[in-house]
């Protein structure tokens, strides 16, 4: 947590209960509240399209009470319409593995018709690979976890190994959803001529030293993902209306948050965790 004192929770679905002085908002209806929910709108990032990378920018759960409170308060602006068809344990997840996982696609910069490795296999990467999958692309799942393969295969990806073993054909691009520093290279060596590698972790562990020859020549390249925009998750959410995504959860009531987050750490479950008040 980042301000003392601040109620954590940054994938929320609820109802609006009330509203600010002239903020129009429809009482009753459900919106999520993800990750982001400020940026100053005015500076050079903002004003190009960035606002992700805003200096300004707040987060849920981080900087401001998020969805583990019994109220939370967005700026409108940032408050995201939801689609329907979804429960809302389903759509939770959406909200930030889901959108992050989208943007990590962009930045992947995925090729029509083309190869994409997956790096770790938890609540982004399952719901990232439908979305490739639901768009025509080969995906392969590079994960240690025999519950993640699984969930993988059920899927319909076309292959499933271990973190570190080469998958079956070269990879037009990669994203590295397991923050382990030491599969970068492990992934750069797996892609193809200009293939591009996305790191879509907001932490990492330390990168071994690359060799320029094997891991980066022939115009192959890293990029990192840094939170998302409002472009971004409504781009995604309009997909997730039009497409079904089918969202792997694991229910844990708010008061055994603690076994949630030992289970995560631990590999006991696919998918992603829900807490539910």
């Amino acid at each position: 947590m980042h301000r003392p004192g601040v109620v954590p929770g940054h994938e929320v679905v609820g109802e609006v209960v009330g509203a600010g002085h002239g903020t129009q908002a429809d009482i009753g209806v459900r919106v999520g509240i993800p990750w982001l929910r400020h940026t100053c709108g005015m500076c050079a990032w903002c004003r190009r399209g960035a606002e992700n990378l805003c200096a300004r920018s707040r987060y849920t759960g981080w900087d401001h009470d998020g969805g583990y409170a019994d109220y939370a308060t967005v700026p409108a602006d940032f408050a995201l319409a939801l689609p329907t068809g979804y429960t809302d344990v389903e759509i939770a997840p959406l909200l930030c593995a889901g959108i992050i996982g989208y943007r990590a696609l962009l930045r992947a910069d995925l090729p029509t018709d083309g190869v994409l490795g997956i790096y770790g296999f938890g609540g982004s990467a399952h719901i990232t690979a439908q979305v490739a999958l639901i768009r025509g692309h080969r995906v392969h799942v590079m994960t240690r976890g025999a519950h993640a393969r699984a969930l993988a295969q059920s899927l319909g990806v076309a292959s499933t190994q271990d973190a570190a073993d080469p998958p079956p054909e070269p990879l037009d691009s990669a994203i590295l959803f397991a923050p382990v520093g030491t599969l970068v290279p492990t992934a750069l060596e797996a892609l193809a001529p200009g293939g591009t590698l996305a790191i879509a972790g907001i932490h990492l562990t330390d990168i071994p030293e690359l060799n320029y020859q094997r891991h980066l020549f022939r115009e192959r390249q890293v990029r990192s993902v840094t939170a998302n925009t409002r472009a971004d998750a409504r781009e995604f959410l309009n997909f997730a209306a039009a497409q079904r995504i089918n969202v792997t959860t694991h229910r844990y009531p708010l008061a055994r948050a603690d076994a949630a987050l030992d289970d995560l750490a631990a590999g006991r479950f696919d998918g992603a965790a829900v807490l539910v008040p």
